[in-house]
């Protein structure tokens, strides 16, 4: 059964903060949810990459690529990746490519739009801490709840209270 953002608000609107980003969601995965975890990158997606190769238990990796459209820091390969390590989704202050690729998979990724440009291999970017975009910091630890309506943070799980 799925988590909606809306129920979440109804239910615990002062615990949870909106993100004010027009991020648009790819994939066939509606919703997702889970802990967060966190990186910054700029145009760069090698740091992305390693960070998805290790087991994501359930989180939702939330990436700072600085709002650019220019180019992709996520592509289907990359996407592939996430999924088989069981990552629950992505949140990307920037772009994907291979958008019928990734709409095909059992996944769920925000991102600000596409862009069939690939990214550099530079290295750039540092994992962990705090990222703030669309008003809303994300924590790593706290909670995020995404579907189509749109992007929850809360510093604590509040699923279980909505169902209870």
């Amino acid at each position: 059964m799925p988590i909606k953002t809306a129920d979440l608000v109804d239910t615990h609107d002062a615990e949870t903060r909106f993100c004010h980003l027009p991020l648009r969601l790819f994939g066939r995965r509606r919703f997702f949810h889970g802990r967060i975890a966190t990186l910054r990158t700029f145009e760069d997606n090698v740091i992305l990459k390693r960070r998805l190769e290790q087991d994501g238990e359930g989180q939702v990796l939330v990436v700072d690529g600085g709002g650019s459209t220019r180019c992709a820091i996520i592509g289907d390969q990359i996407a592939a990746i996430g999924h088989k390590n069981r990552w629950a989704g992505i949140i990307v202050n920037g772009a994907l490519r291979d958008v019928a690729e990734i709409g095909a998979m059992e996944f769920g990724i925000f991102a600000l739009g596409h862009s069939p440009k690939k990214s550099t291999k530079l290295r750039i970017g540092t994992e962990g801490g705090v990222v703030t975009f669309g008003n809303v910091d994300f924590t790593p630890g706290h909670w995020v709840y995404a579907d189509d309506d749109g992007i929850l943070v809360a510093p604590r799980a509040i699923h279980e209270d909505a169902r209870g």
